[in-house]
């Protein structure tokens, strides 16, 4: 071998040594930059809180933005004012675990941000959110209805109803869900009231029906979102002390003068000639255009009013009721009643009194109707209209 070939075969080894270091350089750039994409993810705005939560007042996993934004300065429970609720504007939360498989026929959702959300459901009130624990869930390829026969049947094992309610693939129209339906779903939402007349929601009730969700979304690959626990047992305190504020009946009771009696059968002539209804209960109730009930006529005895009875006995007396948070045009229906109740005490010789069985005067009236307007402008204030959707809910 001459010097030329030597040289030549010298030239092509470090030609070879040199690609080979190349692509092993390059092999491990490509790695580290692979493997900083997964384990230092860049901040989503969508996903993401702007500061990190304290541990301490977080459900494990996590909780994103609630669905009724929180003045730190503020009460818990604001003034209900109108605002638009939403989806599209806060983070879901992948619940897809690396070692969690999919059922049959869904799909794995990495999250995203909601760019093709809807509108969340809302009735008659757009601010109902506000006296709900919210916990959504989304599947861009549907989330099958029968997926959630299990957790709507543990839920109703909790002390407080839950709510249900789907928006179908394809549908611009939110439905109370069904795991019977045969649908799929693009989004569904389990609502939890925060307060009623049996008191506020628990915080472990709703820690429950988060925990049942996020269970159900891990083993679909669901995006899921909680409300904030703490803020929302927070605001069920707060709405429940209002409540308890407003929460007043008035009663007007039509009582037989000295040793006398009232007959029954001509109270129910009267009642029935005003309009009003016999319920099963066996009091009289005068309804509005809703079905709703403005006042009631029952028996200040222990014995309901009921159809044909041929006894027709006697009583000594009767009660008006009206239950102030629930009525709208609260004055108005209140004069209403008011006048019923002079024209059963007029035509039956009767008194109409209050409850410590003081005969009512025109000055006790207007105590009345001063104590009512201060009960509607605290609930106009607090944005809960008396008779409204809101106050029915809240007041049942």
């Amino acid at each position: 071998m001459n010097e030329l070939q030597i040289a030549l075969a010298l030239i092509g080894v470090l030609a070879v040594t040199g690609v080979l270091i190349y692509n092993r350089l390059q092999e491990r750039k490509i790695r580290r930059q692979t493997e900083a994409g997964f384990t230092r993810p860049g901040r989503d705005v969508l996903l993401d809180d702007a500061t990190e939560p304290d541990p301490s007042l977080r459900q494990e996993g996590g909780v994103f933005d609630t669905l009724m934004r929180k003045d730190p300065g503020a009460a818990p429970f604001r003034e209900c004012k109108p605002q638009e609720p939403y989806l599209g504007d806060v983070g879901m939360e992948p619940e897809a675990a690396a070692s969690s498989l999919p059922q049959a026929g869904e799909n794995v959702q990495a999250a995203q941000p909601f760019a093709d959300a809807v509108s969340p459901p809302i009735a008659a009130d757009g601010r109902e959110e506000a006296i709900e624990f919210r916990v959504a869930l989304k599947n861009v390829d549907g989330m099958a209805a029968d997926a959630f026969a299990s957790v709507v049947a543990q839920t109703a094992a909790l002390a407080r109803a839950v709510r249900w309610l789907a928006l179908p693939l394809g549908s611009p129209t939110w439905e109370e869900l069904s795991p019977q339906s045969g649908r799929r779903y693009l989004e569904a939402q389990a609502a939890m009231q925060l307060a009623d007349r049996n008191g506020p929601a628990a915080r472990q009730d709703m820690a429950a029906l988060c925990g049942l969700l996020r269970e159900l979304a891990r083993s679909r690959g669901w995006m899921v979102r909680c409300d904030d626990v703490v803020e929302a047992a927070q605001r069920a305190a707060s709405l429940d002390k209002f409540c308890a504020d407003v929460d007043v009946q008035i009663g007007l009771n039509i009582v037989a003068r000295g040793s006398g009696v009232l007959p029954i059968a001509r109270m129910r002539n009267l009642a029935e000639a005003a309009g009003m209804q016999l319920s099963d209960d066996g009091v009289y109730l005068l309804l509005d255009n809703r079905g709703e009930v403005l006042f009631m006529l029952g028996n200040r005895e222990p014995r309901p009013f009921v159809h044909g009875n041929p006894e027709e006995p006697q009583t000594r007396g009767v009660t008006l009721l009206f239950d102030v948070p629930r009525v709208p045009d609260g004055l108005k229906n209140f004069d209403r009643m008011l006048a019923l109740g002079r024209q059963f005490a007029f035509e039956t010789g009767a008194q109409l009194v209050d409850d410590n069985l003081r005969p009512l005067t025109d000055a006790g009236i207007e105590k009345i109707r001063a104590q009512l307007e201060q009960i509607y402008a605290r609930m106009e204030a607090r944005g809960v209209a008396a008779g409204s959707r809101l106050a029915l809910r809240l007041f049942s």
